[in-house]
C-alpha cells in the first residue's frame, strides 16, 4: 500500500512464510498468473482486460469452465479419504512436475523432469512450449490443468531459451520444440517478455487486486465454506497440514497419500 515493497518481493515473503522454498520442488513458491493477453502485438498495461481475474482461481476464469467444475463438486458424494471426494479439482496449481516442466530447458531441472517422467521427455505436445498455449489450457481448455506461474517467469529469460540444444522432440502438427514460444509483444526476446511480464506483476492493476488471489493461495479462501463459494477447494489429500498421517494405521493409506501429495503438490500453510 505505500509502495515500499514490489509485488515481487512481497510473493516471495509470502511463500516463505507458507513454507514454499526453491529447495523443494514439492513446496515450490507459486505466482499468479498476471495477464491474459498474448496475441496483441503491443501490451497495454491500462486496460483491465489485459488482466487475468486475480479474484477467480483459475478453474474460474471462463463462466463456462467454472460452472463444469461447480457441476463435478455437486456430482460427487462427499466420502472424505477416498479418491472420489468432493471437490473442485483434482489436480493441483503447483507441484514437482509443473515446476521442472516449466525449467525443463535449463539444468538440474532437465534431469528432475526426466526423473519424474520415467527417463525421458514427454510426449513432444505436452512439453511446455509455448506460453499462449499453456494459459489457454490452464485457464479455459483443460479440465485437469489448473497450474500457476512459479517466480522465473518474472526475472529469469533463460529458461524460455533452449540453449543446450536438448532434443525435445516434434509435437503432431510438425513443430521441432526448441525456445519458448512468446507472445507478439515480446517480439521473440526473452529478455522483453520478462521485463513486461514484470511490469505487469507491479502494475497498479496488480497492485490493487494482488490481494484477492493472495486470499485464495494462501488466505481464507483456502478451505471451508469460503473456499466453496470461491470454486477453489481441492482434493483432501492436497491439504498437507490438515491430514494427520500419525492416526492413519493402514501403511497402504498412508503410502498412498503421501505418494499422492509428491507427485501432485500440496496447498501452502494457511498465513
Amino acid at each position: 500500500q505505500k509502495r515500499e515493497i514490489s509485488n515481487f518481493d512481497y510473493l516471495m515473503y509470502l511463500n516463505t512464510l507458507a513454507g514454499r522454498s526453491y529447495n523443494d520442488y514439492m513446496q515450490y513458491p507459486v505466482f499468479p498468473w498476471v495477464l491474459a493477453d498474448y496475441h496483441s502485438e503491443t501490451l497495454n498495461l491500462t486496460n483491465p482486460h489485459t488482466f487475468r481475474d486475480l479474484s477467480k482461481p483459475m478453474g474460474a476464469q471462463t463462466v463456462e469452465r467454472k460452472h463444469k467444475f461447480i457441476q463435478r463438486f455437486n456430482e460427487v458424494e462427499k466420502s472424505e479419504g477416498d479418491l472420489s471426494a468432493q471437490c473442485h479439482y483434482c489436480t493441483h496449481y503447483s507441484s514437482a512436475i509443473i515446476v521442472a516442466s516449466y525449467l525443463v530447458r535449463m539444468e538440474p531441472f532437465t534431469q528432475t523432469f526426466c526423473a519424474l517422467q520415467g527417463g525421458s521427455f514427454d510426449v513432444a505436445d505436452r512439453m511446455f512450449h509455448s506460453v499462449k498455449s499453456t494459459w489457454e489450457s490452464a485457464s479455459r481448455d483443460n479440465m485437469s490443468d489448473v497450474r500457476e506461474l512459479i517466480p522465473e517467469f518474472f526475472y529469469l529469460p533463460e529458461f524460455l531459451t533452449n540453449a543446450n540444444h536438448f532434443e525435445l522432440g516434434c509435437m503432431q502438427d510438425g513443430t521441432v520444440l526448441g525456445d519458448v514460444q512468446l507472445p507478439p509483444w515480446a517480439d521473440g526476446d526473452p529478455h522483453k517478455f520478462i521485463l513486461l511480464h514484470r511490469q505487469a506483476l507491479e502494475s497498479d492493476y496488480v497492485s490493487a487486486h494482488l490481494h484477492c488471489w493472495i486470499d485464495l493461495i494462501f488466505g481464507y479462501k483456502q478451505h471451508g465454506s469460503a473456499a466453496v463459494e470461491a470454486v477453489n477447494t481441492f482434493h483432501p489429500y492436497f491439504y498437507g497440514d490438515k491430514m494427520d498421517l500419525n492416526n492413519i494405521k493402514d501403511p497402504l493409506i498412508k503410502s498412498t497419500i503421501l505418494g499422492f501429495i509428491s507427485n501432485f503438490g500440496q496447498i501452502p500453510k494457511q498465513v
